[in-house]
């Protein structure tokens, strides 16, 4: 019994010695500090049921967007391909369109941003390709290349006309706005030129962000519609920057976030191709370049033994690569 009595000592002096330490502190006129039991604090703690069988509950998972797509309008471009590379080697999606594809369409595939690309023709000759002005209504961030920024000035009613001299090759470019588009650019780039025709009217809306010698207007913003606009080719590598403008556009414009691989396209699209072709077989033309390759690379992994790769020496190969492309097909294709 000595051992508990010890203790029961031992808290009452502890007790005693805190009422003290209060009574001091208020004499001095300090705020005590001193914290009450948390117990009487909150109350007596209500008694829990022991939980039984099963509770049934479902929670709710927001689907997150697993890509962001950039359209690339295609007005027959030497680039258009080039174009939507360097958007897939930024980890963005890209998909190659026709010029004519339909609003509605566009929103169906709901892209956070768009590119008009270049194109062989001029915007004043007959049939020249163009768009409904709809598209601009969208609220989807748009950026023209070349053609698709003088399809863009004439839409907008601005002025397009022919070049004094057609601009092919390198260029030094004057960039008079270095936000968004430009951002953190030089004062100065070699850009790659390639048209006949050149702005001589700003469309309404619409600021000059940079200039070359020949070219008085070789880009332009529309900052509150989103839409720009590039006289040269900034995909090309011959452009110096022209990575960091697209990036910007992709990055600062759209809001894209670079989170696409490969692997995830080649699943996809090994994916679709065994939904389309079920059981049946498919024959495929195999010339030795690269699309057919990749073609058969694709639609073998998907369906094995149900492709049939018909090669033809049409006499017109380079030495060996008959040779060549037997030895590396029917090794990979069995």
């Amino acid at each position: 019994m000595a051992p508990k009595a010890k203790k029961t000592v031992k808290k009452s002096a502890q007790k005693t010695t805190v009422k003290k330490a209060e009574k001091k502190v208020k004499k001095v006129g300090l705020k005590t500090r001193f914290r009450a039991n948390p117990k009487k604090r909150i109350g007596k703690m209500p008694k829990l049921k022991k939980a039984t069988g099963r509770i049934a509950f479902s929670v709710k998972v927001r689907k997150i967007k697993s890509k962001d797509v950039v359209l690339v309008l295609d007005f027959g471009s030497q680039y258009t391909q080039l174009i939507a590379r360097r958007i897939r080697e930024a980890k963005v999606y890209s998909k190659i369109v026709p010029y004519n594809i339909s609003i509605e369409e566009i929103q169906e595939l709901n892209p956070k941003g768009i590119i008009l690309s270049g194109g062989p023709v001029s915007v004043y000759d007959r049939g020249a390709p163009t768009l409904p002005k709809g598209i601009f209504k969208l609220g989807v961030p748009i950026l023209g290349i070349c053609y698709g920024m003088q399809l863009i000035t004439r839409l907008f009613d601005g002025k397009v006309k022919p070049s004094k001299e057609r601009e092919y090759g390198k260029a030094e470019l004057f960039i008079d706005s270095n936000k968004d588009l430009f951002s953190n650019l030089p004062s100065n780039v070699t850009c790659w030129m390639s048209h006949g025709d050149e702005i001589s009217k700003l469309p309404a809306g619409f600021v000059k962000i940079g200039h070359t010698i020949n070219a008085s207007i070789a880009a332009i913003a529309n900052r509150a519609k989103k839409i720009y606009a590039v006289q040269f080719h900034p995909e090309v590598v011959h452009t110096q920057r022209g990575v960091q403008i697209l990036n910007n556009f992709l990055f600062n414009i759209c809001g894209c976030l670079p989170r696409w691989t490969m692997d995830k396209f080649i699943n996809h699209t090994v994916k679709q191709i065994k939904e389309q072709v079920g059981n049946k077989k498919v024959v495929l033309g195999l010339s030795g370049g690269v699309d057919s390759a990749v073609a058969a690379m694709l639609i073998q992994r998907a369906i094995g033994k149900q492709l049939y790769c018909i090669f033809v020496d049409n006499g017109l190969l380079r030495k060996g690569e008959l040779t060549s492309v037997v030895r590396t097909f029917k090794g990979h294709f069995k």
